[in-house]
């Protein structure tokens, strides 16, 4: 890659876009509305992790407030039918951290919610992305949960199956399970994650 990240001042920012000065030049970033919220907060300097998009007409500058989410877009961009703006919807709606929880579970229903995905769409970054998805990937969005296999089988499951039938997300229902014990019986898990569910609301 031509850039790995640029480090200067936040010197314009708009819906989608960042500019941020280094050397007396303005670098124009196309980023995601979590990474525009991160840097409007910033005092000083901020630091933008980037990716150079090159296309016959256009070089395309990208923008990221954190590593994770710069490797986030790489991974979707590289599904295939999946494009740059449509990366960044997704990155606009959801962490990388519940990105991966959406993988993981299998939950296509909230990778709809970005502008651009489609049920298609979605089922296709979920086969082609759940091998590339790793434990450290889950950390943030399910503490220590247990490893993504047992979101399937055994009590967690039974737990997970539970409250997508109530109307929840799967990869909601797997981030307030994940936090519990897994040893626990069924109806506990449930209601302790119907009560982390409510406080989250």
């Amino acid at each position: 890659m031509m850039f790995y990240r640029l480090r200067g001042k936040l010197i314009h920012q708009a819906p989608g876009v960042v500019v941020v000065e280094c050397g007396g030049v303005g670098y124009k970033c196309l980023t995601t509305s979590s990474t525009l919220s991160r840097l409007s907060q910033a005092s000083g300097e901020v630091v933008v992790y980037t990716h150079l998009s090159v296309r016959e007409d256009a070089l395309d500058l990208f923008g990221f407030a954190t590593p994770q989410e710069l490797d986030t877009f790489r991974l979707l961009i590289s599904v295939s039918g999946v494009g740059p703006k449509s990366a960044l919807a997704v990155l606009s709606n959801l962490t990388p951290e519940q990105f991966a929880l959406c993988v993981v579970s299998g939950d296509a229903k909230s990778l709809t919610k970005a502008q651009g995905i489609g049920p298609k769409a979605a089922q296709r970054i979920i086969l082609e992305l759940k091998d590339k998805i790793s434990n450290e990937d889950l950390a943030g969005a399910v503490g220590q949960a247990a490893p993504a296999a047992d979101f399937s089988s055994g009590n967690l499951g039974e737990a997970i199956s539970a409250l997508v039938v109530l109307g929840y997300t799967q990869s909601e229902a797997a981030s307030a399970v994940g936090k519990l014990d897994s040893s626990l019986p069924v109806q506990e898990l449930i209601r302790l994650a119907l009560k982390n569910l409510s406080q989250n609301s």
